[in-house]
């Protein structure tokens, strides 16, 4: 883990204008610089960034953060990763706080193996292009493969000699571990000497998603029955497979954009179609999808289309494990290619432009695409169609998200069109799997968490309500945007506005939104504890979900025109001005909102029967909350609506 030490002296550095227009083409406006939005598809830019409040917010979708978000949504780094990519624009030396002695050798290995990883790459490059063997073989077999030397230097691919030992003498030269070498894979012990494992093969690297090579591919040149077509890194301690897609580095940004991932087999069909221009494409390996690897595609969209091999083989291939991926809430289709081709062969014969034609009008719908096949194997056996239709019937209940409803509705009416059975009956069916699930859900966690991971919320709001209460919430976000941007400041003599808002006026209850409470919670704990507090603190916070929400409210919709002072030849005040009005301003609307909810409480107990005394109190109760209704309404320069 980096130390917090470390942490403060990147974010002392941060310069959110130098780190986005690295990005983005930024232009000054005012005080702010505005640019198009690398998020979303513009010609009038809406991008702002804001370098006094250190945040950048799109008008346009919506889109927020600060620094190290930018880099986290941009660049589709970790917290973490984007930390260590600022450290090393900024010269900062990591220090590790301090972990377990287990840990700590993780961490020490995981670091070896990439230096290892790193120095075998470019010794395998070079072997590529700089030695008559790597040419003659490599390069001229990769040539032959319609492979540019712009795109094979892209990808950093490498060609390991058929000496034997090459690179195992030039590592161990170069004073790698042994033990490492042979945890790396690129080097085997045979005959009780260090040998190469991949000689005389093609090499891939392969790259996570901060763009570190954490394992390789290598590709047989030579035929060779006994020996198989290709080897792969084995598991360690960055190279696991189920959580790595080949390609994801290059294409991220293009998925992104497109808002669609291709998903292909191979390697050379990742390499063959970015060359063509088509870059929102990775490969799986052939191997069925996991969850980590369909939420890594999840971070970039919501729409997986996979493309494999038109045999029997390639269907089977694009099925297995696809319900994983309509429970993580994707929309996958297939596009299998004709012909006996496969995706590389097919681009480079009729092009890039055929390619996504054939895209465009070949896709099929997983759900749809599976119950087709199924039925083509049941002929009137019941038994069999009656398995079918549990199967779909179950399959379909996995898309359960509360914005997928109508998607779910289609598929259950095509479905039984398909199947030619009654609708009303399968969605019986498909109620019966949701159901079990539910039930298995409340057994394993609290009611409480169980309803709010379902998104189930109780009785419908009214628009009327919903309005008053995104209001309310409205008015909760100004006074914690108070607090956060006026808190140090002085309220009385001796009394900051922190101590005003924290000691003497807001409580636990006059906050609804439970999230913007934390926030609150945790600004008196810095303050209690002696330090000052500043939305600076909260942007950089490593509670990603409380950065995030700070970000929310420090946004900066409008700006005061420079010319207007001279224009009008008037001063204009700013907030900083006028702070001690807004701070009074939201903090008392609060008070009133929570008096108003005790006259209603107070109006709800004087409708139910009570003794005279009872009803006296509730009586004298009412006249005294109203009093301090009109008193505080006086205060603030509001009308009471009736």
């Amino acid at each position: 883990m980096i130390s917090p030490t470390t942490i403060q002296q990147i974010q002392s550095r941060i310069d959110i204008i130098e780190i986005i227009s690295s990005f983005v083409k930024l232009k000054k406006r005012g005080t702010n610089y505005l640019g198009l939005c690398p998020f979303h598809n513009e010609k009038t830019p809406s991008f702002t960034v804001s370098p006094s409040k250190e945040i950048y917010k799109c008008f346009g979708c919506g889109r927020s953060g600060n620094t190290i978000s930018f880099l986290m949504e941009h660049e589709k780094y970790s917290y973490v990763e984007a930390l260590r990519w600022l450290a090393a624009k900024y010269n900062v030396p990591i220090e590790e706080a301090e972990v377990s002695p287990e840990i700590k050798q993780l961490h020490q290995v995981a670091e070896s193996l990439h230096v290892i990883n790193s120095f075998a790459q470019k010794y395998f490059t070079n072997a590529l292009f700089q030695t008559s063997e790597g040419q003659d073989i490599g390069l001229s077999y990769l040539k032959q493969r319609g492979f540019r030397e712009d795109t094979i230097s892209k990808f950093q691919l490498g060609f390991n000699p058929e000496s034997g030992d090459s690179f195992a003498k030039a590592a161990l030269a170069a004073q790698f571990n042994l033990e490492y070498l042979q945890k790396s894979g690129l080097v085997a012990i045979r005959n009780e000497r260090p040998v190469d494992n991949y000689r005389g093969r093609i090499i891939f690297p392969i790259h996570n998603q901060s763009g570190k090579i954490v394992g390789f591919g290598a590709r047989l040149i030579r035929n060779n029955d006994k020996a198989p077509k290709y080897i792969n890194t084995p598991e360690n301690e960055i190279y696991i497979k189920s959580k790595l897609l080949y390609g994801s580095y290059f294409a991220r940004m293009a998925i992104d954009k497109a808002d669609e991932c291709l998903l292909v087999e191979g390697y050379t069909d990742v390499i063959a179609l970015h060359q063509a221009g088509i870059e929102n494409v990775v490969a799986s390996g052939g191997t069925s999808l996991t969850p980590d690897q369909l939420r890594l595609i999840k971070k970039y969209t919501n729409n997986l289309t996979i493309i494999y091999d038109g045999d029997s083989a390639g269907v089977k291939a694009a099925l297995r494990g696809l319900e994983l991926a309509l429970e993580e809430g994707l929309n996958v289709s297939l596009v299998l290619i004709p012909e006996n081709e496969d995706p590389d062969s097919y681009v480079s014969k009729k092009g890039a432009s055929a390619f996504i034609d054939l895209v465009a009008k070949n896709k099929k719908d997983f759900i749809l695409f599976q119950l087709d096949i199924s039925l083509k194997d049941v002929g009137n056996d019941s038994f069999k169609k009656s398995a079918i239709v549990n199967q779909i019937a179950e399959t379909i209940s996995k898309i359960n998200k509360a914005e997928d409803f109508t998607k779910q509705q289609d598929y259950i009416h095509k479905s039984a069109e398909l199947l030619k059975i009654d609708e009303a009956g399968l969605h019986t069916l498909v109620n019966k799997f949701i159901r079990e699930k539910y039930e298995k859900e409340e057994r394993r966690v609290p009611a409480e968490k169980f309803l709010q991971d379902t998104g189930i919320t109780g009785p419908e709001i009214s628009d009327e309500a919903l309005e008053l209460f995104n209001q309310d919430e409205q008015s909760e976000r100004a006074m914690i945007r108070s607090l956060l941007e006026f808190g140090m400041k002085e309220w009385l003599p001796g009394e900051t506005v922190a101590d005003y808002i924290l000691n003497n006026s807001v409580e636990d209850d006059m906050i609804d939104n439970k999230k913007l409470l934390e926030v609150i919670d945790t600004y008196k704990a810095w303050y209690d504890a002696g330090l000052e507090p500043t939305e600076k603190n909260f942007l950089y916070y490593d509670n990603q979900a409380m950065s995030a929400l700070v970000v929310s409210l420090m946004e900066f919709p409008y700006e005061v025109s420079p010319g207007w002072k001279e224009h009008f030849e008037m001063p204009v005040p700013s907030r900083e001005d006028t702070y001690r009005e807004e701070v009074f301003s939201t903090v008392n609307y609060l008070k009133l909102r929570k008096i108003k909810r005790l006259i209603s409480m107070n109006q709800k107990d004087l409708e139910q029967s009570h003794n005279n005394e009872k009803l006296l109190q509730l009586l004298h109760t009412h006249k005294h909350l109203k009093n301090l209704e009109v008193e505080m309404t006086k205060q603030l320069g509001t009308v009471i609506l009736k």
